[in-house]
């Protein structure tokens, strides 16, 4: 095997890794959205004056954590989609910045990323 080359098996085990990635964050934002649903309801409910409610978060900020949750989402599901891009190009495995061989055990802890460890050091540095 050439260096900076996953085998059939790699590559295929770390798709299926990718997919199911990619439908957990699909099943979170299915649930995040439903949430979103639950306090627009609950803000057009003229019942509800959660603004003076001592107790626990309002509603205002319930929705900025849910909204950021979903930019999250959003953001993880274009990884996953380029991780899987570089996959059918050929240039998943390989590092972005310095074209070395990105080692198989980190592709399995991060399969989103596009640094090897050296240069993702490097950009976490500086």
């Amino acid at each position: 095997m050439t260096p900076g080359t996953l085998t059939a098996t790699e590559r295929r085990r770390l798709r299926e890794l990718l997919h199911k990635k990619r439908l957990a964050t699909k099943e979170q934002q299915a649930a995040l959205g439903d949430v979103m649903n639950d306090i627009r309801d609950a803000r057009t409910d003229t019942q509800a004056d959660d603004e003076h409610d001592p107790e626990g978060p309002t509603m205002s900020s319930e929705w900025s954590r849910i909204t950021g949750l979903q930019g999250e989402a959003e953001g993880e599901l274009l990884e996953i989609d380029r991780a899987l891009n570089r996959l059918d190009d050929g240039s998943f495995g390989v590092c972005a910045r310095c074209g070395n061989p990105i080692g198989v055990e980190r592709l399995k802890a991060r399969p989103t990323t596009e640094l090897c460890i050296s240069c993702a050091r490097l950009a976490e540095s500086g």
